[in-house]
């Protein structure tokens, strides 16, 4: 019979017996786990050289003694040697000292378990027969792409603290959400939903999650701010798990930093799970580069609702690519500022429709045109406004003015 549990590592001392590539794999695990490492080996691979040359293991160059496994909460032996990873199962048994012998699992007092980890969840899987790594991973990476796929319904069943989590679920296209926020919606209670990012996965949440739509327009904002605070801040002190799903990233312009502050204010839990911005995010699902060796080295991000302030101004004028987010309504009032700045009307311009979705599309135009292009062509928001030399239709290929299919968001 082999019980399976958790060790909590932590600050705890693990020596490892070896210094090949075997033992380096094992080395960043644990260190990832906070312990406190001890490598005892004549010899150091390059990878466990430069582990050392950082001052994060300990490291006594010679062969193991006895002596060497006082104190210690786990011991890995992997020197290859069946013979030596035997005698010190045998010293870390005669201690009662939890021992992994990687030569010759069954000889060891311990097996290590294929890990991932999901949120706040640990899935770990061992073989109960002869050792099999590669049969362990391959189930273990099953079980993972399952579980980050969403899945599995990771809500808690018993009680305790509430949190929020916020979310930046990218531009708008399902396949373009971090691993971390699928996850989040996987664990939640209750779902606090923008209108842009990706909620086409509110659909496929289980129907006693709650979802409450606060999204905003450019002229319309039926619940303010202040509301949409209270809402995380009394939902999660009701011991729920509150994700607060936005497009983009959350602290790129998108009141993130707010909700954050409501949320430390009140004394309750917040994680931050960034997102892909639509910033950037856009512009390269539109065959854009913000920035391009020779063309543009540097980036400006700036809101365009107010039209463009004095920074976003001398960004056009010195030639750094510069991205308005929400600025559809003000674009008249951006190029008359460019122009009075003294930008070029030449200066190329393209806004992005609907990045990321099946109904994204690319107007190009220059400084000079681009108000009337837009107006013909009955540009609407949510859009990205990319100003620079980056933004020409032929930087990239002979016309990007419709997105080809081999940029368009899984």
């Amino acid at each position: 019979m082999t019980t399976l549990f958790g060790l909590d590592l932590a600050g705890r001392e693990v020596v490892i017996v070896g210094g090949g590539p075997h033992a380096a794999r094992r080395v960043r695990r644990f260190l990832s786990d906070g312990a406190l490492v001890r490598i005892i080996a004549p010899e150091l691979c390059d990878d466990l050289e430069r582990l050392a040359s950082h001052g994060d293991v300990e490291v006594a160059r010679r062969t193991v003694e006895p002596r060497d496994l006082d104190g210690a909460w786990l011991v890995v032996t992997a020197t290859g040697d069946p013979q030596v990873d035997g005698a010190v199962a045998t010293w870390a048994e005669a201690r009662r000292t939890w021992c992994i012998q990687a030569s010759e699992a069954s000889g060891g007092s311990a097996r290590q378990a294929a890990m991932s980890t999901h949120g706040d969840l640990a899935v770990g899987v061992v073989s109960l027969d002869v050792p099999d790594p590669g049969r362990i991973r391959a189930v273990r990476d099953a079980v993972a792409a399952h579980l980050d796929a969403g899945h599995v319904d990771l809500r808690r069943r018993r009680h305790r603290a509430g949190r929020v989590i916020l979310v930046g679920s990218g531009p708008g296209a399902p396949g373009l959400i971090t691993v971390r926020g699928r996850q989040a919606l996987a664990e939640a209670d209750v779902v606090v939903a923008d209108r842009l990012g990706a909620t086409a996965l509110l659909a496929g949440l289980p129907p006693e999650v709650e979802v409450i739509n606060v999204g905003k327009s450019p002229d319309k904002h039926p619940v303010p701010q202040s509301e949409i605070n209270r809402i995380l801040v009394e939902r999660a002190q009701a011991g729920l798990t509150v994700v607060r799903l936005k497009g983009g990233d959350p602290f790129v312009l998108g009141r993130g930093g707010e909700e954050a502050h409501a949320c430390l204010v009140a004394g309750v839990d917040c994680e931050i799970v960034p997102g892909v911005t639509s910033a950037l995010s856009v512009p390269a699902l539109a065959g854009i580069p913000v920035t391009q060796r020779g063309v543009s080295t540097s980036v400006h991000l700036t809101s365009g609702h107010a039209g463009a302030d004095a920074a976003a101004v001398a960004s056009m004028a010195g030639g750094t690519t510069t991205v308005f987010l929400m600025g559809v309504s003000a674009l008249p009032q951006i190029v008359q500022a460019a122009l009075a700045g003294g930008c070029s009307p030449a200066l190329p311009v393209a806004i992005i429709e609907s990045g990321s979705t099946p109904r994204q599309r690319v107007t190009h135009g220059t400084l000079g045109e681009i108000v009337r292009i837009s107006g013909e062509t009955g540009v609407k928001p949510p859009a990205i406004i990319v100003v620079g030399e980056v933004a020409a239709p032929g930087l990239l290929a002979s016309d990007v003015a419709a997105t080809p299919e081999s940029w368009r968001a899984v």
